[in-house]
């Protein structure tokens, strides 16, 4: 199965690379794995998707990341070091971290917002807290059977790694933008996207490094 790019920070995708061929009119590739779209497959897009409440049209664009992994997945080769790094290092740069030099919130917010899949949807109003659906592809509270596993688990994060101002740091920035360290990371740039805000972050962090949160019992 051909790479879908992720086209909102939610997890909300079409695929129009998956979905690519050289027949029926609709989208093609080209040799160097590069898509483009037929006349009527742009008009199916225009007639087909529009703005409304949360959900704007900028899903339908992907991002350069997001481009040359698709087009790299569809040639069936891995993406190139060099482009790999130049992404990451783009992504890392532009990683903003808490102004109040605070990383933690309230680790039972933490919870609400990681079992919380709303959000960022047509009938969402702008502005509307989104959750976070981290155990959606993460494990993260022990004997919970209703989690994914797409994702590494978290359960333990704080107890077995610590708190470092290292560790505490990579977290954040892997939360805000996870290309900022892997280049084709199916996981959704949480604080780059917008789709969370940093209070809610701190929340998220809490919950991962809290001693007293169900992630390290």
């Amino acid at each position: 199965m051909k790479r879908i790019a992720l086209f909102s920070a939610m997890a909300l995708s079409i695929g129009l690379m998956g979905c690519a061929s050289n027949g029926g009119g609709m989208a093609s590739a080209g040799e160097d794995g590069s898509t483009y779209m037929t006349k009527s497959f742009k008009e199916v897009i225009a007639t087909s998707f529009q703005a409304k409440g949360s959900a704007g049209l900028d899903r339908l664009v992907q991002t350069e990341a997001q481009h040359e992994c698709s087009k790299y997945d569809y040639l069936g080769k891995p993406l190139p070091k060099d482009i790999a790094a130049r992404i990451e290092k783009d992504h890392y740069s532009k990683v903003v971290y808490p102004a109040d030099g605070q990383y933690f919130g309230d680790w039972k917010a933490g919870l609400k917002i990681a079992e919380d899949g709303k959000g960022m949807t047509w009938n969402d109003k702008p502005g509307t807290p989104n959750g976070g659906n981290c155990i959606n592809c993460h494990q993260m509270i022990p004997n919970n059977p209703s989690q994914g596993n797409l994702g590494p688990s978290l359960i333990g994060y704080g107890k077995t790694r610590g708190n470092s101002e290292q560790i505490v740091k990579y977290t954040w920035a892997r939360i805000y933008d996870s290309t900022s360290f892997n280049a084709c990371s199916q996981m959704p740039p949480l604080g780059a996207s917008h789709a969370l805000t940093q209070q809610q972050m701190k929340d998220i962090m809490a919950l991962l490094f809290d001693p007293n949160s169900p992630v390290n019992k």
